[in-house]
């Protein structure tokens, strides 16, 4: 994955963020402030902005104008996850214009472990959790077999899906969600969904 790669990723997502908008705000709205679809797509069109002319810095450096765009656009919860996500993924992406699945795979683990940090969430809480913990996991074991990044970006994808689709019978335990209880239960997570949005378009990108 090269610089890019890394601004088409942003781009495309802006991109795919908005043709789901609907969708999202429709989650949101069932669980939720009803706002997640619009914040997202704006916060990553804003990030496609700040990015703009910055084809030929590191990936660190785009990652974390990205996490820090993310972070003072986009509204409610999302802001401070997804750009506490993508932040936190810089460290391992510091100096770096082009990377293996290795890295690619420590970079997500180390944004993962951000996430769960920040939002004080588990596997099971009916939140992003739930689909960046099994993804990171799944490009951890690609790196360990050895796949390219285009097979291990797909795998992490198609991990990501089927992880979003599984928090529609869970109940919240965090979020504005939670004060649903039982009633949480039925509906997909708006964030689980946005994120298994980006994965794939990641894979699509590294295809």
């Amino acid at each position: 994955m090269n610089s890019s790669q890394y601004l088409a990723w942003i781009e495309q997502s802006a991109a795919a963020l908005s043709a789901a908008q609907d969708e999202l705000t429709a989650l949101d709205t069932a669980i939720g402030d009803g706002d997640h679809g619009l914040n997202i797509q704006r916060g990553f069109h804003k990030a496609v902005e700040k990015l703009h002319g910055q084809e030929g810095q590191d990936l660190g450096s785009l990652a974390k104008t990205t996490g820090m765009t993310l972070l003072s656009s986009v509204g409610g919860a999302s802001g401070p996850l997804y750009g506490t996500l993508f932040l936190k993924t810089a460290s391992a992406l510091n100096g770096k214009t082009d990377l293996d699945t290795a890295t690619l795979a420590q970079a997500i683990a180390d944004g993962v472990a951000g996430l769960a940090a920040r939002g004080q969430a588990v596997v099971g809480d009916k939140t992003m959790i739930d689909v960046w913990q099994p993804a990171a996991a799944a490009l951890q074991q690609a790196a360990a077999d050895g796949a390219d990044l285009a097979t291990a970006s797909a795998k992490a994808a198609a991990v990501a899906q089927e992880a979003a689709e599984s928090t529609i019978p869970l109940v919240a335990k965090k979020g504005r969600a939670s004060y649903l209880g039982e009633r949480s239960a039925g509906h997909k997570d708006p964030g689980a969904a946005s994120s298994a949005i980006i994965l794939h378009v990641l894979a699509e990108v590294l295809a």
